[in-house]
């Protein structure tokens, strides 16, 4: 029951839902990237995930990696696909040409990225860093550190770490201790301890980039003295530097990559951009990463979906009620229960949204970085800055609860490894953590993005969206509601926000949720809008989400504005809707 690729939804969705050949025509750098193309890349990218990646998902997680003497040994077969992965040219799918890329859309690597982590998220988590990595190196580091490492990092010879969190230091980054120490000759000295740190130390690649997160001697306190230091595992001369893996982490699940302590002992490194700006220049790299993580989340939620269909299929159990109160011969596959079909459908509707929305955004980046016409990129720049931090903490919640109501589907089978639904439900855990935990994610929405222009980026969107879909005149419908008492309820929250100043940090997980049920009901309008939207495959999502997703758009209101009534009770004002 390995993990298979379904080609035909993910066309049908980023072609006849997205028009996503239409969109990158009006590029001139995607210009003749067209229908043809990208359906070919999806073919042969999921032909490997499947042959290569997905047939090592159970090695990885029984196996794991071992860990002796500061060295960790990946997993039997891990560096074999690995090494053909990256000289087959996968990673530098979207990389510039100059950099030995291919040059093709971000939205490609977007849709690689989900499958290989539906198939082996453990695997994955070694390439996944790459691209972050390379944007970051090639907009922030001077001529000759691009020179000598943005190729091999582009084409994934070297694979690279991000080395932010410390023992002490987790969301809070300005609590950094590990230092930097300038030399004569333009180097300088790391010296400090990093955990959590994703392929820290592996065989997977002949050398690591470790981009690490370090003070200055004469930096200040808090996360604006922070820089931002290069460190190879090997250095250009070819000795090993001062970089010292002192364990690797027992967790529960993940088993396949190798979460390591590192410590750099006055290891050698080099500046990548201004001193003092090192937050700046690793944001590049984790903007990148949150949008891979969301892409986990639906990844991992399809694998386990999958998984549950399969087995609902072929399971018989007890006679299915009949719509006409007739009794069936039985026993019945278990997929005709109503049970069942409630969890397998509402993961539908999850899988599918989540997958207009993200690819919606990758080719929002695509029209970010290369579209002609500035209003246009700046259009897509502030979709990206809104949707990114939701569609992270959604699809990462529901890969783990979604998965978790999948192995609800195998009953007491579910719950040994014989299966492997286990397994999904362990490794989709983590997701809801890194690149910034999900309460992170809903604060950065809040505080950051909506308060401090008092919601006027986030209704111009809304605004935006409520005119789609474009290809038929669908009339005033329940998503468009449900868009403009979002547009009312963030000016309402803006206000309140401005009287409570604590009021943000307490609703702002809510308030993400159901900014996130509103434009998963927006996806499903722009699929039910598709030409070819009808059949069982659509309808049966798309009447879950109806039944069992979007009435938490109502719960969600009203827990805000019962605390944005306490709120305006507690400071005297009673004007909140």
């Amino acid at each position: 029951m390995d993990y298979q690729p379904r080609t035909d939804d993910i066309a049908a969705l980023l072609f006849g839902v997205l028009d996503a050949p239409q969109q990158l025509g009006a590029l001139p750098a995607h210009a003749d990237t067209d229908g043809a193309l990208m359906r070919q890349i999806i073919d042969e990218g999921g032909r490997f995930v499947a042959e290569r990646i997905a047939p090592l998902q159970r090695t990885g997680d029984e196996t794991g990696c071992r860990f002796e003497a500061g060295q960790v040994q990946s997993p039997p077969g891990f560096r074999d696909a690995y090494q053909a992965y990256w000289q087959a040219g996968w990673p530098a799918l979207a990389c510039a040409p100059e950099h030995g890329g291919q040059g093709l859309p971000l939205v490609m690597e977007a849709v690689l990225y989900e499958m290989l982590s539906a198939a082996n998220h453990g695997w994955t988590m070694a390439p996944g860093l790459l691209h972050g990595a390379y944007d970051c190196l090639r907009h922030h580091a001077s001529a000759e550190l691009r020179e000598r490492y943005l190729p091999r990092v582009a084409s994934g010879e070297w694979l690279a770490t991000m080395c932010l969190t410390e023992s002490h230091a987790g969301s809070d980054l300005g609590l950094v201790r590990t230092r930097a120490t300038p030399q004569a000759d333009g180097s300088y000295r790391v010296a400090g301890t990093k955990i959590f740190i994703s392929g820290g130390e592996h065989d997977l690649t002949d050398n690591i980039v470790h981009l690490v997160l370090a003070r200055l001697p004469d930096a200040p306190a808090g996360p604006k003295g922070l820089s931002l230091v290069l460190v190879p595992k090997v250095l250009p001369d070819g000795r090993r530097n001062t970089v010292v893996c002192e364990r690797i982490e027992e967790k529960m699940g993940l088993h396949g990559s190798p979460t390591c302590v590192m410590r750099f002992d006055d290891a050698c490194g080099w500046l990548i951009g201004e001193p003092q700006r090192g937050l700046a220049a690793m944001f590049v790299m984790m903007n990148a990463a949150r949008l891979h993580v969301a892409l986990q989340g639906v990844g991992l939620l399809e694998a386990a979906w999958q998984k549950a269909d399969a087995y609902a299929q072929e399971r018989r159990q007890m006679r299915a009620p009949r719509t006409d109160g007739s009794a069936g011969a039985g026993p019945d596959p278990i997929a005709l229960h109503p049970a069942m079909r409630r969890i397998l459908d509402t993961q539908r509707a999850w899988i599918d949204g989540g997958r207009v929305l993200a690819y919606h955004t990758a080719l929002e980046l695509d029209i970010a970085q290369s579209h002609p016409d500035t209003a246009r990129r700046d259009a897509a720049q502030r979709w990206c800055a809104l949707v990114t931090p939701v569609l992270k903490t959604a699809c990462t919640h529901q890969a783990f609860h979604g998965a978790s109501e999948c192995l609800q589907v195998f009953g007491g089978h579910g719950y040994v490894r014989e299966w492997g639904i286990e397994q999904i439900v362990r490794d989709s855990r983590v997701a809801m953590i890194y690149e910034g935990t999900n309460e992170i994610q809903a604060i950065d929405l809040l505080v950051r993005k909506v308060l401090p222009d008092g919601a006027a980026a986030l209704c111009a969107l809304l605004d935006t969206m409520a005119q789609e879909p474009p290809r038929q005149s669908r009339g005033f419908t329940a998503m468009h509601q449900r868009l403009a008492r979002l547009r009312a309820l963030a000016q309402d929250v803006v206000a309140a926000c401005h009287r409570d100043g604590t009021l943000a940090y307490w609703i702002a997980d809510d308030f993400l949720r159901a900014v996130a049920i509103a434009w998963l009901d927006w996806a499903w309008e722009q699929i039910a809008a598709a030409p070819a939207s009808g059949g069982e495959r659509w309808t049966a999502p798309a009447q879950a989400l109806q039944s069992w997703v979007l009435p938490e758009f109502d719960m969600r209101h009203a827990i805000i504005t019962q605390r944005m009534g306490r709120a305006a009770q507690a400071t005297g004002t009673h004007d909140v809707r």
